[in-house]
């Protein structure tokens, strides 16, 4: 079996690596100055949440700056894959939103030519981020691209950026890998029981990561189960009210445990940066440069935890909305693969208890409340709204 270097990460995603390899392929016969089709320097990789673009985005950065197009094994390969290589920029938006002054220092530290000779990547997680200054100063980037830097930008659609952009880049879709490859990723890589596994992978709807957190984190998957329970406890205003809170309590607690996870060890490496517990000449000035430092990232992180919390609602609410999907499955009797495996007999009561149409009511109230949680909507006005209108049918 050919060894997957670099792409041996990404799930369920064939023909958008065999799309990468070629690209990986021609970029390194540019760099021997051979003119050839195939590598251009801005991409654009799609796709839904789970799938996959930014791991995909990162193996293919790996790939551009491996001498070997990304064998997985080299000191190159393992500095992208832990965000240290000189020549790649990750760029993770902390908040709901990335400003212009952010792009332009951005732009320009992009302008450079790479250390190691071959090309300097950057790599725009979540660049649907970008507010409307930022997405013109990134446009300029792309348009009058420095002669080795290359732009990989990573959003759920073509769509979520604007046409100007879009029309520049070569796009890779990703789609939803099927449950059965992520089930097998977790049994291999986490040693989760094949039952669990499946049943995870269905949970998440082809998102590996959240599969795996379901899989291996009693909370998380509590959690989850808190939600589905929403849909038998609506039986008048009081009980929807209260469904409200729940869920968004609930997705209060999972953006704190990730926040938690991710803030920890980011305050603890700059402090050690700047020789906290160290004693000397020079001590006093360092502490007063981490003082500020860590104000900056307690900053940014205030931000993040912002952006979690919207994620964790939203990710409840698709989950919520799995749910009635499932509902709809039983009334329509269709052959289709239930991502709520264990309630049954919840789905066949709530499907004998109303009709089709209702329950696509249902599920149009529930994307009109992502819908206004992305326009920045207080949640918990927002969530009621929806528990009201789940209530009504």
């Amino acid at each position: 079996m050919t060894d997957p270097g670099v792409f041996g990460e990404l799930v369920g995603q064939d023909s958008v690596v065999a799309q990468l390899r070629q690209a990986a392929s021609a970029a390194a016969r540019v760099l021997r100055g051979e003119a050839v089709l195939g590598m251009t320097h801005a991409w654009l990789l799609v796709g839904p949440p789970g799938s996959g673009r930014s791991v995909a985005a990162r193996a293919f950065a790996a790939a551009l700056l491996c001498p070997d197009q990304g064998c997985g094994h080299c000191s190159s390969c393992r500095q992208v894959r832990a965000g240290s290589h000189a020549d790649l920029m990750l760029v993770r938006p902390d908040g709901l939103s990335y400003g212009v002054k952010q792009t332009r220092d951005l732009v320009l530290r992009a302008a450079g030519a790479p250390s190691g000779g071959r090309w300097q990547v950057v790599l725009f997680e979540d660049a649907d981020r970008a507010t409307e200054q930022a997405a013109n100063a990134l446009l300029k980037a792309i348009e009058e691209p420095a002669p080795r830097t290359v732009w990989l930008l990573c959003a759920p659609s073509a769509e979520e950026l604007v046409t100007t952009i879009r029309s520049r880049c070569r796009l890779v879709v990703l789609r939803t890998p099927p449950s059965a490859a992520v089930a097998d990723v977790l049994i291999r890589r986490d040693g989760v029981d094949p039952e669990r596994a499946l049943a995870a992978a269905r949970a998440a709807q082809g998102h590996i990561g959240r599969a795996r957190r379901l899989a291996t984190d009693p909370e998380a998957a509590r959690r989850r189960e808190d939600v589905l329970r929403v849909p038998t406890r609506l039986g008048g205003l009081g009980p929807a009210l209260a469904a409200a809170a729940a869920l968004v309590k609930a997705a209060e607690q999972e953006a704190a445990a990730v926040t938690e996870e991710l803030d920890v060890p980011e305050r603890d490496a700059l402090r050690q940066a700047f020789g906290e517990g160290s004693t000397g000449k020079g001590v006093a000035k360092a502490v007063r440069g981490a003082a500020g430092a860590l104000k900056d990232l307690e900053d940014r992180q205030k931000s993040r935890a912002t952006r979690l919390k919207r994620d964790a609602l939203d990710r409840a609410l698709l989950d919520l909305a799995a749910f009635y999907r499932d509902v709809l499955t039983v009334q329509l009797r269709a052959n289709v693969e239930l991502a709520s495996a264990g309630h049954e007999a919840e789905l066949r009561r709530l499907a004998a208890a109303s009709a089709p149409e209702s329950t696509v009511r249902r599920i149009e109230a529930i994307m009109a409340c992502r819908e206004r949680l992305a326009g920045s909507v207080a949640p918990l006005l927002a969530v009621e709204e929806m528990t009201l209108a789940l209530v009504a049918g």
